[in-house]
């Protein structure tokens, strides 16, 4: 019975982690379609939206310090309350720099924008949404093989944030009334990046959940 009663708190566990994190992936979607339409509402609601990211991961974190605390889990089941008590500081992270793209977007109204570097910022948000959704989905089905192959596509974002860069400061020797413009991009291009990063370490506690080693990929 108090097994029965475990694994039911364990997969109620796991699933408010995903719920967490598909909340964190709409969450950028939104705030990179606003940041490239300038739609200041949507931003808006992305900043109101991460109360509730918070919320989630306090929810999370007090769960898993309650069951180590009360059923004291041994072996692969304690592996998966670690998990999913430090993933979810990840999301949480990936939150608040998505939130900063929200905020971006409010403080660049009524600037002089470059608009083939913000198509290029589009289509990077979507590469790094998909780089998130894969690793959720990574990690409910456990699959650590997926998870090293999703880790290596950090180095596109890397390659792809590179160029981005490289146009945004070409764009701004060329007009100096985008120069705060450009600072923003160049901002939002590192906060693309760190997201890809909590998505990364969630790839490695995936690889800790089956393996018990912690590595970085």
């Amino acid at each position: 019975m108090l097994r029965t009663q475990f694994e039911e708190d364990l997969n109620k566990l796991h699933n408010q982690f995903y719920s967490m994190g598909t909340q964190v992936s709409a969450q950028l979607n939104k705030a990179v379609r606003a940041f490239v339409s300038h739609d200041r509402d949507l931003a808006e609601q992305v900043i109101e939206g991460d109360h509730a990211i918070n919320d989630q991961e306090k929810s999370l974190e007090n769960q898993s310090l309650e069951m180590i605390a009360l059923q004291q889990p041994v072996s692969s089941d304690l592996r998966t309350i670690i998990t999913v008590l430090k993933a979810s500081s990840d999301l949480e992270r990936m939150g608040d720099h998505v939130s900063s793209i929200a905020k971006a977007t409010i403080s660049l109204k009524g600037e002089e924008r470059i608009h083939v570097v913000e198509e290029d910022i589009s289509l990077l948000g979507e590469k790094v949404k998909s780089i998130v959704d894969a690793s959720l989905n990574a990690y409910i089905q456990g699959n650590d093989k997926r998870a090293h192959e999703i880790a290596e596509q950090q180095y596109v974002i890397k390659s792809m944030s590179h160029e981005i860069q490289e146009k945004i400061l070409d764009g701004m020797k060329e007009n100096s009334e985008t120069v705060t413009t450009g600072k923003e991009y160049l901002l939002t291009l590192v906060y693309l990046e760190r997201i890809t990063g909590y998505a990364v370490n969630l790839c490695e506690w995936i690889v800790y959940l089956n393996s018990g080693n912690i590595i970085e990929l």
